[in-house]
């Protein structure tokens, strides 16, 4: 293992091992470091990654990309990274077990966590395996044309989604977790689009048959849909941005020129915690231009060191 890393890598998505690749082929010493949380090993099954028309299964996309990356010179290695620091011009991360490794340059490529509607958890996964739970509507709401969706969700967020779905299917239900309002206008969007607003809150949800009954509060009988997609937000992971000094929008993501180069030279974000749109086509292409520019700075450094 190298004594001296050229870039370190937090996260092993789509995002973080394109970036992987592209440091390993610039002939850069390149470490990454999960801690195997990655949302892509959760999807059963994509059909939205170029040049896989079948689908892929989320955790083989991420196996070949590994692999793709470790073949050409990366190292991958799965530690949780608890804490991220800057020291004149190098950055260095503290890992759970107390290791602490060190870079010139740092790719944060962190990704979000999902907020769940409440099921058991061995539930929940087989339904997001059986494709009835999804949280993706860009991603899969091809594959439920004409499927009866609900989405969970009573607020701006959960129109937004349930709009967006009216494309796919004529049989659309929005349901609040705890009611709220909506204004006026969405009330209006929504009746015009044929989506059906439901007025009682979630009670609870069963998983019977690859269908999700929704049970509804004051209502005895359930309502059966072939996929549930809550819009109940997401939490991006950006503390160690934070930390670094790195600001974050009203949204809680960093800026979309992140994967540019951030305030902080030789630090750059890609995927999921840069403000624009989350697919694993976006993040790959920010790792390839955070690799781009990360060796480039490394250029410019050592032509520095040449000179002085």
């Amino acid at each position: 293992m190298p004594d001296r890393w050229d870039c370190l890598i937090v996260g092993a998505g789509p995002g973080g091992l394109s970036a992987a690749l592209y440091m390993a082929r610039f002939l850069r010493r390149v470490l990454v470091l999960h801690d195997d949380t990655s949302r892509t090993l959760r999807i059963s099954k994509t059909h939205n990654v170029p040049g896989f028309p079948d689908g892929v299964a989320g955790p083989d996309l991420i196996a070949r990309m590994a692999g793709h990356a470790v073949r050409f010179g990366a190292q991958v290695r799965e530690a949780e990274v608890v804490s991220a620091s800057r020291v004149e011009n190098m950055f260095e991360v503290r890992t759970r077990e107390g290791e602490r490794i060190s870079a010139p340059t740092l790719i944060l490529a962190t990704g979000l966590f999902m907020n769940q509607i409440s099921l058991p958890r061995d539930v929940h996964e087989a339904a997001m395996r059986a494709g009835v739970v999804r949280y993706c509507p860009i991603c899969d709401g091809f594959e439920h044309s004409g499927d009866r969706i609900a989405v969970v969700g009573c607020d701006e967020q959960g129109a937004k989604e349930a709009l967006f779905l009216r494309r796919y299917s004529s049989d659309i239900t929005l349901i609040p977790r705890a009611f709220d309002e909506l204004d006026a206008r969405e009330r209006r969007d929504l009746e015009q689009a044929g989506i059906t607003t439901v007025e009682h809150a979630l009670d609870h949800l069963e998983l019977h048959d690859n269908t999700m009954l929704v049970y509804l509060r004051e209502q005895e009988m359930p309502l059966v849909f072939d996929v549930v997609y809550p819009a109940l937000g997401t939490r991006q992971r950006t503390q160690f941005a934070q930390s670094l000094g790195v600001v974050l929008n009203d949204q809680g993501a960093v800026d979309a020129r992140s994967p540019y180069g951030t305030s902080v030279a030789g630090l750059y974000c890609i995927g999921d915690i840069v403000d624009g749109l989350d697919q694993i086509s976006v993040a790959m292409g920010h790792g390839a231009i955070a690799a781009t520019k990360a060796h480039n700075y490394l250029r410019a450094m050592e032509s520095d060191g040449a000179r002085a």
